[in-house]
């Protein structure tokens, strides 16, 4: 995609933002990791991928003009407000603390060598990321057939990663391989990410797509115009679990019920094999307002309880595959994930 999701700029971090998308494209620029924390928070940026390159952005601009002990003590708080933003996703934690090791690493540096150090690991974490993309998604188009129709849930695109995607990276992958492929996209309620954010990538990149609403799957599945669905990931458990936007179980259930393969895309970053099961991942409940109003419109009773969980855990037994950078991954996925995760 030519837009940029997120880049370093002179010292700054730009964003586009996509809450406002697909109406008008509006780039923030950071220059304080306060900043970049609450872009993440504020869903001006978000996507696990993306949100662990934006936290290490934000480390390096937040130990500018430290150094020495005084260094560690504000990464401490640096890490601590990152960290606290989204904890689903594992990407931004494993950003922050692999930003921690070059820090401490380098600790006996002056002030602009140790912020020189920190730059270069956060564009590193930037520049992995797109390798990442592409290589999962050569994986993951090897699964396609030709011609297919790949059913998405929420946004695994440019805009949830430094660039490419990761689900979205399958289907480019898949196009760029000669295949003929059509895109159904959920509309993926109450942040309406596949509508608004899906949508609008594929038809930049001229790949057919449909948009449905959340509660369509099922007839569509049923109906048999799809091939395979693919999604991405938040956070991976070591035995397989998946914890991805909220509505991915239920698709799962129902990609099951109908005998449609349901493909996960996973960088190994969003792999964590210290987390045993989808039970051991903690599940951010966001406010209330997001499903009470509707472009700022208030669309339920005033006062009415809510529950607004911004994921879900799908169990492994739903899923056919796990498409990594390293190849794809099969059940029993205890062995498969630990092997990929190891492999040279």
């Amino acid at each position: 995609m030519t837009v940029k999701t997120i880049e370093w700029r002179a010292n700054t971090v730009r964003m586009i933002d996509q809450r406002l998308l697909p109406a008008r494209e509006v780039f923030r620029t950071y220059r304080d990791y306060r900043g970049v924390a609450e872009a993440i928070r504020t869903m001006v940026i978000r996507g696990a991928p993306a949100i662990g390159v934006a936290a290490a952005m934000g480390v390096a601009l937040g130990i500018r003009g430290t150094a020495h002990e005084r260094a560690r003590k504000r990464f401490e708080l640096v890490a601590k407000t990152l960290k606290a933003t989204r904890p689903t996703a594992v990407n931004l934690a494993w950003a922050v603390d692999r930003m921690g090791r070059v820090l401490e690493a380098n600790l006996a540096l002056g002030e602009d060598e140790l912020f020189g150090a920190m730059r270069a690991e956060a564009i590193a974490i930037y520049d992995e990321d797109l390798a990442v993309n592409r290589s999962l998604g050569q994986f993951g188009a090897a699964l396609v057939g030709n011609p297919a129709t790949i059913l998405t849930h929420c946004n695994a695109g440019a805009l949830a990663t430094a660039g490419y995607g990761t689900a979205l990276g399958v289907v480019r992958a898949a196009r760029d391989a000669g295949k003929i492929i059509e895109v159904f996209a959920d509309e993926t309620r109450p942040f309406l990410q596949g509508s608004r954010l899906t949508a609008w990538e594929l038809r930049k990149d001229h790949i057919p797509v449909t948009v449905i609403a959340d509660n369509m799957a099922a007839t569509v599945l049923a109906q048999k115009k799809i091939d395979c669905v693919v999604v991405g990931t938040d956070r991976t458990a070591a035995n397989g679990d998946v914890a991805n936007k909220i509505g991915t179980y239920p698709l799962a259930v129902m990609a099951r019920r109908h005998g449609v393969p349901f493909y996960v895309a996973a960088p190994l970053s969003s792999i964590d094999l210290n987390c045993p099961n989808g039970a051991s991942i903690p599940i951010e409940e966001r406010a209330g307002r997001e499903l009470t109003e509707f472009g700022g419109k208030q669309i339920a009773p005033k006062g009415v309880h809510t529950f607004n969980p911004a994921f879900d855990v799908t169990p492994a037994e739903l899923v056919t595959a796990i498409i990594t950078e390293r190849g794809v991954a099969y059940p029993p996925y205890t062995e498969s994930l630990r092997a990929l995760k190891e492999k040279n």
